[in-house]
């Protein structure tokens, strides 16, 4: 195995797990298309859209975990919202982890590229400012029906969904910021075990790969969290949009051409 191919994974690991931390993603909207072009564009062997996405699914999981773990004392996780949504989003990522195998390489680039676009529509939807105190009341029945469709698409790409689920939880629910970032790690953490089940089952994991990318997501989901505690709402929100929109038109990009 190149050294130049596990360093390139392990960088690639890092960056999205940095992001997950600090953003509350899970990190596939990143990982997903920079393990898909990055290794062949440099020379290096590529792994498939499957392999990526099992990949992915395993490192969703850990950097979850992390983040969890260091947003565990700050009150902004809130057990309602993880109960509803997180119960939910993990059927439906059971579902849709086990029957992504069915798909073609190109089929779950497109389900992926679908999805980032919605979460690009949302995120550049006009909305106030966030940051109040929340009653924590909420619309349950639409929170629920929501994350099962966001882990139905987000389990055949082996993402947690929380790429979408933050935009959903901000400008649907109306979740202010700070506990929509918290929240959904614990929520996405959820939709990762339906995902790792999955794709362990239909033999979607490379092992290597996604050890590489496992271990970094322990030392960067953590210290991403505590730059994203440090930084200001707004610009949290402009660094999510920002993120999406640019990932959207990479895969989109690809698809196309």
């Amino acid at each position: 195995m190149e050294i130049g191919w596990i360093i390139t994974i392990l960088i690639i690991g890092f960056i999205g797990s940095l992001f997950s931390g600090m953003l509350g993603i899970g990190g596939a909207i990143i990982n997903f298309p920079l393990l898909l072009y990055i290794p062949p564009l440099l020379g290096f062997h590529g792994l498939t859209a499957h392999e990526v996405s099992g990949v992915v699914a395993v490192q969703v999981f850990f950097a979850a975990i992390g983040g969890i773990w260091a947003h565990r004392n700050g009150g902004y996780i809130k057990k309602t919202l993880i109960v509803y949504m997180g119960s939910s989003i993990l059927v439906g990522s059971l579902i849709g982890s086990y029957s992504s195998h069915f798909f073609s390489e190109k089929s779950i680039n497109v389900i992926y590229g679908l999805v980032a676009l919605i979460a690009g529509v949302l995120m550049l939807v006009p909305k106030k400012e966030l940051e109040f105190q929340w009653s924590g009341d909420f619309n349950k029945g639409l929170a629920t029906i929501l994350a099962f469709f966001v882990g139905l698409a987000s389990g055949v790409v082996g993402a947690g969904g929380s790429f979408i689920l933050v935009p959903i939880m901000l400008v649907v629910l109306k979740i202010p910021i700070r506990i929509t970032i918290a929240t959904s790690l614990a929520i996405t953490f959820l939709s990762s075990i339906g995902g790792i089940i999955g794709k362990v089952t239909t033999g979607q994991v490379p092992i290597l790969p996604a050890l590489l990318v496992v271990t970094v997501s322990l030392i960067a989901s953590p210290f991403g969290v505590l730059i994203g505690k440090k930084l200001n709402t707004k610009v949290l929100q402009i660094a999510l949009a920002t993120l999406i929109v640019i990932t959207t038109f990479k895969i989109w990009l690809g698809i196309l051409v």
